[in-house]
């Protein structure tokens, strides 16, 4: 008996619509990863793409646990220049570019190489509510 290997068919990949409204950040990203990995069809396998595009809308109304942890929650770029490390706060970015901050959540619960870059490109965040991903006909998915 031979093992058995699917093969990647990008006509069999779904489209989901996740709705961040009132929705904890990193539960959710969670979810969504799933997702994109592939783990929730019957036919996952951890070295190939098998997983859907995935559409979340309303990331500006994503919300965290905890009273404090907007302020605390911290996000860090550095330039590779002397003094070049910046720290923004989940309440900063969270106001200037809403869709980074989700987007950031599901990356880091991706693989860390070629794989991970490919499923994190089916991924489609969107501050407000229209999105232009109407033709696919996507599922919704509730949380």
């Amino acid at each position: 008996m031979k093992t058995f290997i699917p093969k990647p068919d990008p006509t069999r990949r779904k489209w989901w619509v996740v709705d961040l409204e009132g929705a904890v950040l990193g539960r959710t990203a969670v979810r969504v990863a799933t997702i994109l990995r592939g783990k929730h069809t019957p036919l996952f396998t951890p070295h190939l793409d098998m997983g859907d595009h995935v559409v979340v809308v309303n990331a500006k109304k994503v919300r965290l646990t905890g009273i404090n942890k907007p302020e605390q929650l911290a996000y860090y770029h550095y330039s590779g220049y002397p003094g070049g490390l910046a720290k923004t706060t989940f309440s900063r970015l969270i106001e200037k570019k809403p869709d980074l901050v989700f987007r950031h959540a599901v990356r880091r619960m991706l693989p860390k190489n070629r794989l991970g870059r490919q499923m994190l490109r089916k991924l489609h965040v969107y501050a407000g509510p229209e999105h232009p991903h109407q033709a696919q006909k996507p599922e919704d998915l509730k949380f």
